[in-house]
C-alpha cells in the first residue's frame, strides 16, 4: 500500500454585507451581529484528500458552528459523484467557532436568535454548500505528493469540564503526511476543549483553532493545517474570554503539535477501511394525544415565562406548539458514527461522530479500544442536531436539570437548555432504553 496526499483550502468568511449574523450563544431579545466586515482572521474551509493507491478517502474541516442534518444531507449526493464515493469515504467536519456566521436550521435561528429574515443565511448557506463542493472538487484535482504517514498523541491541559465531571480531556492526536524528503504536507490534530475562548464578540473569527493552524503552516510553508474537535460537549477552556485569550490558546496548541510533528510518531499503514451508521436515538416523548396535548400545555405555561427563563425558551415554545398543531413532532434523533480504519494487525481507529459528543464517551471507548494511540474520538463530523448526553446530565447524577442535557426542573419532560436551542421537543430518554445505551450499542458495533 502507497499513499499520496492532495489539498486544498478556501475562505468561507461571509462576503462584506451579506450574512452579517453571528452563531453560537443565545440572544435575548437582539440577534448578535457583526459590527465590522473584516474577521479577526479569515474563517477557512480546508480539505485533505489521502489517496489509499488510487483510492481517495477525504476529510472537511469548516470554521462554523456546525453543519445542519438538511445541508449534510444536500452534499452528500453532490460529493459521492465527485470521486464515486460512498458516504463514508468523506467527512466534513466544523472547528465549532462561536464567532462564525449563522447557517440554517440549527441551532435554530429564530428559538435561539430571534432571527425573522433569513434571506441572507438562506443565501450564504447555499454558497457555502456550494463552496464545499468546489473545494473537494479542487483538492481531488491538485497535484498529488507520495507521503508516509505516521501518528502521535500530544498533550494540551486547557480545558476543563465545565459540569464538574472527572472527566477533563488532555489527548491531542496528531496525524502528519509527509513528503519523501520528510517534510509535513499534512497535519491533522484534534482537542476537546468548546472554541469560545474568544466570547462573544462581534467580529468573525475561528477561536483557538484557527490559530493553532496558522501556527502549522507559518513553520511549514506549503503544509495544510486542519483541526478536529474532540468530545468536547461538557468540555471547555480556562481562563478569561477574549481574542486575546482565543489567540494565546491557539498559539499553544500549536506548539504542543509542531512539538509532536517534531518527533515523529508510529507509522500509519493501510488500506484505509470506511463505515458510516445511523443510529436513531429517542426522545423522551410519543406521538399519542394525552402526550402531546400535555407538551403543548407546558409550551403555553412556558410562554408566559414565570420562571424568568431566556427569551429563547418562549421562542421554543411557539415553534413547539405550531408543530404539536400541525402533527410535526420528532421522537428521535438521527445520530451518525463513521469509523476509519487504518491497517491491519495493529490498526488506527478514527471515530467521529454527528452532534456535540460529551467527554465520558470518548474516556468509555478508548479504555476498551487501546486508549488515545489506537483510537481518535471527536464529535461535530457530518452533522449538528444536538448535544449528545450520557446518563450523568440527568438525575440521580443531575437532578435540577442541565444544559446538555437539554432539560430543566420546571417541565421535566419537556426540552429545556441546549435542546431547546437546537428546537427539539423534548429531551433524550436516559437510563434502560435510552440515549446512552443507543449510542454505545450502536458505536459498539462499529469497534467490534
Amino acid at each position: 500500500m502507497s499513499f499520496a496526499l492532495s489539498t486544498s483550502a478556501v475562505d468561507i468568511t461571509p462576503a462584506p454585507g451579506t450574512n452579517r449574523y453571528l452563531a453560537g450563544y443565545g440572544s435575548q431579545t437582539t440577534p448578535r451581529s457583526v459590527s465590522t466586515d473584516e474577521p479577526r482572521r479569515p474563517l477557512m474551509a480546508r480539505c485533505v484528500v489521502l489517496w489509499d493507491d488510487e483510492r481517495p478517502v477525504a476529510v472537511v474541516s469548516l470554521d462554523i458552528l456546525g453543519l445542519p442534518r438538511s445541508m449534510n444531507q444536500r452534499l452528500r449526493p453532490r460529493l459521492r459523484e465527485l470521486a464515486a464515493w460512498a458516504d463514508a469515504d468523506v467527512m466534513i467536519a466544523a472547528t465549532h467557532t462561536h464567532n462564525g456566521p449563522v447557517v440554517v436550521d440549527y441551532l435554530h435561528p429564530f428559538a435561539t436568535y430571534g432571527l425573522v429574515d433569513l434571506a441572507g443565511i438562506q443565501a450564504y448557506s447555499s454558497w457555502l454548500e456550494d463552496t464545499v463542493v468546489d473545494l473537494v472538487r479542487t483538492a481531488l484535482l491538485a497535484d498529488r505528493t507520495p507521503v508516509t504517514l505516521d501518528y502521535t498523541v500530544a498533550t494540551e491541559t486547557f480545558a476543563y469540564n465545565r459540569r464538574g465531571l472527572s472527566y477533563v480531556e488532555t489527548a491531542v492526536p496528531v496525524m502528519v503526511a509527509r513528503s519523501a524528503q520528510g517534510d509535513p504536507r499534512a497535519v491533522v490534530f484534534g482537542y476537546a476543549a468548546h472554541p469560545t475562548a474568544g466570547g462573544l464578540r462581534s467580529q468573525f473569527d475561528p477561536d483557538y483553532p484557527g490559530g493553532a493552524c496558522a501556527e502549522i503552516e507559518a513553520a511549514y510553508p506549503g503544509c495544510i493545517g486542519l483541526f478536529l474537535l474532540g468530545a468536547a460537549g461538557d468540555q471547555g477552556p480556562l481562563g478569561i474570554t477574549g481574542l486575546d485569550s482565543a489567540d494565546a490558546l491557539g498559539a499553544r496548541l500549536g506548539a504542543t503539535v509542531l512539538e509532536a510533528v517534531a518527533r515523529r510518531g508510529r507509522p500509519v499503514d493501510g488500506p484505509v477501511r470506511t463505515q458510516l451508521t445511523e443510529i436513531p436515538l429517542p426522545l423522551e416523548i410519543s406521538t399519542d394525544a394525552t402526550t402531546l396535548a400535555n407538551f403543548r400545555n407546558a409550551f403555553v405555561e412556558r410562554l408566559k415565562n414565570l420562571e424568568g427563563q431566556p427569551a429563547y425558551y418562549q421562542r421554543h415554545a411557539e415553534i413547539m406548539i405550531a408543530r404539536i398543531d400541525t402533527g410535526n413532532i420528532s421522537t428521535t434523533v438521527p445520530f451518525l458514527a463513521r469509523l476509519w480504519t487504518f491497517g491491519g494487525a495493529d490498526p488506527l481507529r478514527l471515530l467521529f461522530t454527528s452532534g456535540e459528543l460529551v467527554s465520558g464517551y470518548a474516556v468509555y471507548f478508548r479504555a476498551r479500544h487501546g486508549g488515545a494511540e489506537r483510537l481518535w474520538v471527536g464529535g461535530y463530523a457530518d452533522e449538528l442536531p444536538c448535544y449528545i448526553p450520557s446518563n450523568e446530565f440527568f438525575p440521580p447524577t443531575m437532578p435540577n436539570g442541565s444544559y446538555e442535557g437539554g432539560w430543566a426542573a420546571d417541565f421535566p419532560a419537556v426540552a429545556a437548555g441546549s435542546m431547546a436551542a437546537y428546537g427539539w421537543a423534548a429531551h433524550f430518554r436516559y437510563g434502560a432504553g435510552g440515549v446512552e445505551q443507543a449510542v454505545i450499542a450502536g458505536i459498539g458495533s462499529l469497534l467490534a
